[in-house]
């Protein structure tokens, strides 16, 4: 009986073993859209381009939000003191515009990811 061996080079096979890893990452991360609360307050506004989404709290209070798109996505949770800046991604070339802002709890949606 004659045994077959086919030879994969090993730059190949590091990148299938990574790209299942990364689509085994995305299928099975949790969903920030499970952890959003209530629409952020206006005292939190944010600035898109097709790059960058730029949030700022010009709150009294810290808050942590998240960012929703049009294509249903839901960027991860973030903590803002007053006055305070974080950078989320764009609409990009595709068209994905931020839809608005939600709070949401930081310690859930960290402790679905550990």
């Amino acid at each position: 009986m004659a045994h077959h061996m086919t030879r994969i080079s090993r730059p190949l096979a590091l990148a299938a073993v990574t790209a299942a890893g990364l689509s085994m990452t995305l299928t099975t991360a949790p969903s920030a859209a499970a952890d959003t609360g209530s629409p952020a307050p206006e005292c939190v506004e944010y600035f898109q381009s097709w790059r960058y989404t730029d949030v700022h709290n010009g709150c009294g209070d810290t808050v942590s939000v998240t960012v929703e798109y049009t294509d249903g996505q839901w960027a991860p949770c973030r903590v803002l003191e007053p006055g305070g800046w974080a950078t989320f991604s764009g609409y990009g070339t595709s068209g994905n515009y931020v839809t608005g802002l939600r709070t949401c709890d930081p310690a859930l949606v960290t402790a679905g990811a550990a």
